[in-house]
C-alpha cells in the first residue's frame, strides 16, 4: 500500500467510512500535507478534496454561523501553517488519548455528528409550512465539520486553547456523547425538530 502519511505520522491505510451514504463524499486519498491550493473550486468538486483539508478550510473561517458572522475568525483566516500546527497537535492528543489512529477517530466523529434529516420552510398560500427533508451527504459532512469547529472556537474564544477544545469535541463526537459534544447535541435537536415536522 501507500507509504504516504499525514504530516509524516499517521497512516491512511485501513481507515474505512462505515456510513455508506457518506463513503463517496469523504476522500481518504493519502496526502503528506493537506493543501491543494484551490484546485477544487467548482461546485461539488470538494468531494475530491482530502477530508483533512476540508477541516482546515472550516477552521479558517470558524466564526461563521448561519448568515451571521458570530465571532471573528481573523486570527485564523489565511494562516495555513497556524491551522496545520493546530490540527497536528489535536491529532497527537487524540492519538495519546485513544491509543488509536486519530484519522479513524476523526472520521468516526464526522459519521456520528452528520445529521440525517432537517427542517425546511416553504410558503403554501399565505402560510409558512415546515417540512422534514432528508439532508444530502455533502451537506451532512459540511454541517458536522462546521458545528465541531464553531463550538470549539466559541468555547476557546479568549479563554482556553482551541486545541484542547477541538480534542474534547472530536473525542466526545466519536464516543457519541451528547452531554459533551455540541455537534451531537445539535444533530439530535435538529432531528427532533424534523421528527415533529413530518
Amino acid at each position: 500500500m501507500s507509504n504516504i502519511k499525514l504530516f509524516n505520522k499517521w497512516d491512511f491505510d485501513g481507515i474505512e467510512v462505515r456510513d455508506l451514504g457518506l463513503k463517496p463524499y469523504i476522500n481518504l486519498n493519502p496526502v503528506l500535507v493537506p493543501k491543494s491550493g484551490g484546485k477544487f473550486r467548482q461546485q461539488f468538486h470538494k468531494s475530491n478534496m482530502n477530508i483533512v483539508e476540508r477541516f482546515v478550510n472550516k477552521l479558517m473561517v470558524c466564526g461563521h454561523k448561519g448568515k451571521k458572522h458570530l465571532l471573528t475568525s481573523g486570527r485564523n483566516a489565511g494562516k495555513t501553517q497556524t491551522i496545520f500546527n493546530i490540527i497536528e497537535e489535536v491529532f497527537e492528543k487524540l492519538s495519546k488519548r485513544t491509543n488509536d489512529n486519530p484519522l479513524k477517530v476523526f472520521i468516526g466523529a464526522i459519521e456520528n455528528a452528520a445529521l440525517r434529516e432537517e427542517v425546511t420552510s416553504y410558503q403554501m398560500g399565505g402560510v409558512m409550512v415546515r417540512k422534514a427533508v432528508v439532508t444530502s451527504p455533502q451537506r451532512r459532512i459540511d454541517q458536522a465539520l462546521a458545528i465541531m469547529t464553531q463550538s470549539a472556537y466559541r468555547k476557546a474564544f479568549g479563554k482556553k486553547s482551541v486545541v484542547n477544545e477541538l480534542v474534547e469535541e472530536i473525542h466526545a463526537a466519536y464516543k457519541n456523547d451528547a452531554a459533551k459534544s455540541e455537534a451531537i447535541k445539535e444533530k439530535e435537536r435538529i432531528e427532533r425538530e424534523a421528527d415533529g415536522a413530518r
